[in-house]
């Protein structure tokens, strides 16, 4: 007798508005993980940097870069929402709630908050809310995201169709919660690598950072496996060398890494990633492609109580095999210019 033991995954007709998934697989970060993550993608903020650094400004030691612990989280939920899926098609409402240290555990739950089939009849997409949390329980991190899911049987039913309402922006009140009380006296811009702060930076401002950096075939499958994302079409290339692009595709996770690694450039003292307000991969990236970016300063928010610290609304621009001089974005016909693969619009910390 045979029988199936292993998972399939979920397609679009598995999923219910108000499902709650608990993902399985909890992981311990640790030093060796931070130092993984910074051979892969170089980023070099100071206080993710230096345990001194961060010490003397007030951090107990540093923190963990904000996307490490933002793919962890995401990395659980793949096996669940996203193993059958064709697109991950955008983000809303990162929310980054606590600084998190090495040795801590991350777990996700995710809930099911919109469905909608496409027109196509082959696939739908489905909203979640997942959340991370540590050890104890609190919450880390939270955010909405919606995916592209085949369907199983497309003769099957459409659901009710439920698209939820998402904020445009995170809250300024709400992106000082993982950024302890700092001395912004002892922030050594010398070490930082830039004099620039919150005051030096203008809405309409547009950064180009410059750097170039190209992605190879192993290293975005290290990376993805860092997170534990089982993703098919990141590791399989029998069966992605038969599919539409022919190859494996890079996760969408790596070229946001990758930017705000790039983004140091320019932005030196922005050192924490205080929220995705939204985002969206433009078009996919493969080994081999060289990766530019950019950013223009969308908005700057004091942060209510606090003295410390203020927020830069940006707009963070990915571009594929093309310099950032010109600042590639969108056509006169408001379609994006080619070579864009990713538009995030983020919140980000930095010293006032």
């Amino acid at each position: 007798m045979s029988t199936t033991k292993t998972n399939p995954g979920n397609y679009f007709e598995d999923f219910h508005v108000g499902q709650i998934i608990r993902h399985a697989t909890p992981r311990t970060l640790t030093v060796g993980d931070a130092a993984l993550y910074m051979g892969l993608y170089g980023p070099r903020f100071a206080v993710q940097s230096s345990d001194a650094f961060a010490r003397t400004i007030g951090y107990p030691s540093a923190p963990l870069d904000d996307l490490l612990v933002f793919h962890t989280v995401f990395g659980k939920t793949v096996p669940d929402i996203s193993l059958n899926a064709i697109a991950n098609l955008g983000y809303a409402d990162c929310r980054f709630e606590k600084p998190v240290y090495p040795g801590t555990t991350l777990s996700t739950v995710s809930e099911v908050i919109g469905l909608k089939e496409n027109s196509n009849g082959k696939t739908g997409t489905v909203y979640v809310r997942s959340t991370g949390a540590d050890e104890k329980g609190e919450t880390v991190l939270s955010y909405t995201r919606w995916v592209m899911v085949r369907k199983k049987d497309e003769a099957s039913p459409a659901p009710e169709a439920v698209v939820p309402a998402l904020p445009e922006t995170v809250a300024p009140e709400a992106l000082a919660a993982a950024v302890p009380a700092i001395d912004v006296s002892r922030f050594d811009t010398n070490l930082s690598g830039s004099p620039f702060r919150w005051g030096d930076y203008e809405v309409g401002e547009k950064i180009d950072h410059v750097d170039g950096m190209t992605v190879e075939e192993a290293e975005h499958q290290i990376a993805t496996r860092l997170y534990q994302n089982t993703a098919k079409v990141h590791f399989n290339q029998h069966t992605e060398g038969q599919g539409r692009f022919g190859r494996r595709l890079i996760y969408g996770g790596v070229v946001i890494s990758l930017a705000r690694a790039l983004s140091f450039n320019g932005l030196n003292n922005a050192f924490h990633l205080a929220a995705i307000n939204a985002g969206r991969h433009v078009a996919p990236l493969f080994a081999g492609d060289t990766v530019y970016a950019w950013s223009e300063v969308l908005d700057k928010a004091e942060l209510p109580g606090r003295s410390d610290i203020g927020a830069l609304r940006t707009r963070l621009v990915a571009v594929k095999n093309r310099a950032c001089a010109d600042f590639p974005f969108k056509t006169a016909e408001g379609g994006y210019d080619e070579g864009v693969i990713l538009d995030l619009d983020v919140w980000l910390a930095i010293p006032r």
